[in-house]
């Protein structure tokens, strides 16, 4: 993975989570709030998943196991 693609992952992840927060909220206005939690919580599982991803990628990288390429 070389760092362009791993800054646009991180970019993916930080609006996945906003994303979550804002189907939450305007749902909440129009359904109950239970189902609006169940609308957002599948985006903000995938945006989660995807920070742990990257997380414990930049981390390997850091240690020197698993390297992310500079362009």
């Amino acid at each position: 993975m070389d760092q362009q693609r791993f800054v646009r992952l991180a970019l993916v992840a930080f609006g996945l989570v906003v994303a979550s927060f804002v189907v939450l909220g305007f749902s909440r206005l129009v359904i109950p709030f239970r189902t609006a939690q169940t609308l957002a919580a599948p985006i903000g599982i995938v945006g989660f998943v995807l920070v742990s991803y990257l997380f414990v990628r930049a981390a390997l990288s850091a240690l020197g196991v698993w390297g992310i390429e500079a362009e």
